[in-house]
């Protein structure tokens, strides 16, 4: 009799203790797990807005390299008094290559299409560059291949590749900043 007094003397005191440690160890459980995933919430957000700045960035350096490489732009930038039109070809060759070549980590923040139609840009103002150059004399003036080109894309009715890429662009970061926004 005394050792089923002392058993649920015993009892008395550890069924409560029981029951307040496992509420306490559910209740811990629950907060830890809460605040874990908010942890991870707040680091897939900053991770998100972090990639957001980026490809924004990268849309940034791409429109800038297109206008660069616009004749409008780059002829200036590269046009000497005394070039040849083998020299001002040679120089427009150049520069549009060391641009596309300097914005090429871009491809990775932006879709396929995007970067698609910067490589297609860069290929027909090199063609169109090429092209016109072939049908003037190598050693006349540059002042020459840079009038032919100005007259080529201001009587051009479509627009100009570098107009069609800024267009792509422009409605791939209105899409990329609907969807970031959300």
């Amino acid at each position: 009799m005394d050792i089923m007094v002392a058993t649920l003397e015993i009892l008395k005191y550890t069924i409560p203790s029981l029951v307040v440690l496992t509420s306490s160890y559910m209740i811990v459980k629950k907060f830890l797990v809460s605040e874990i995933q908010r942890k991870q919430l707040a680091i897939f957000k900053d991770t998100q807005d972090t990639t957001l700045r980026l490809k924004l960035q990268a849309y940034e350096r791409l429109v800038l390299f297109i206008e660069r490489i616009s004749p409008r732009q780059l002829i200036p930038r590269v046009y000497d008094p005394s070039m040849t039109v083998r020299d001002l070809q040679q120089a427009m060759t150049m520069t549009i290559n060391g641009e596309y070549e300097h914005n090429m980590s871009q491809q990775i923040y932006v879709s396929n299409n995007v970067w698609e139609t910067v490589k297609n840009v860069k290929e027909q103002e090199l063609t169109m560059v090429n092209r016109i150059s072939q049908t003037l004399n190598p050693d006349a003036h540059a002042r020459e291949l840079h009038a032919r080109i100005l007259d080529i894309i201001s009587k051009e009715e479509d627009d100009l590749p570098t107009d069609v890429a800024l267009k792509i662009i422009n409605a791939e970061v209105k899409k990329v900043l609907s969807f970031g926004s959300m």
